[in-house]
């Protein structure tokens, strides 16, 4: 569940016991479940080719606007450079990850966390260096131990437990 259904699932569970106890009925208990995922492997990476490009981008930027006989320092310049460097540490702070649950995939995507359940994947692959998670609709999801740093061996022993457990096709190359 994400965190601000959560937190509307909170709030209306709250002025449903306030109702609840005026009538004298036992109020709702809204504790969170007990995580069946807390012994689900999460295998992270490390985001660090993004944030070298924007680095580079950065100093390709300087280079091309100092070298420029009319530039002057000013507030879009600094504004520009600082947003540039914001985002490179941004991408470099968020890890990528995977986690393999009984039922689901879970890995954070460019826009977010996404889930991709067991019966919406076609094909689980492994190649050297990479884990592909192909579904049956949509892209499929690459991890890469070079460009991501993830521990490719541990991903794919969980991985095939999965593919096991959930009739999916696995092929290691």
């Amino acid at each position: 569940m994400s965190r601000s259904w959560e937190r509307k699932v909170r709030k209306n569970i709250s002025q449903v016991n306030k109702v609840r106890k005026k009538s004298g009925q036992s109020q709702i208990d809204f504790s969170k479940p007990a995580s069946k995922e807390s012994n689900a492997p999460r295998f992270t990476g490390r985001n660090f080719i993004f944030p070298v490009v924007l680095l580079f981008f950065v100093g390709f930027y300087n280079f091309i606007e100092l070298s420029n006989p009319k530039f002057s320092f000013n507030t879009i310049y600094f504004l520009t450079v600082i947003s540039y460097l914001i985002l490179a540490a941004l991408f470099f702070i968020r890890k990528p990850y995977l986690t393999v649950s009984k039922e689901y995939l879970q890995s954070r995507r460019m826009f977010g966390d996404k889930q991709l359940f067991a019966v919406n994947i076609k094909q689980i692959k492994i190649i050297k260096g990479y884990v592909l998670i192909i579904p049956k609709n949509g892209t499929s999801w690459s991890f890469s131990q070079f460009f991501n740093r993830f521990p490719i061996a541990e991903m794919a022993k969980e991985l095939k437990l999965f593919a096991e457990r959930n009739h999916i096709e696995y092929i290691e190359e």
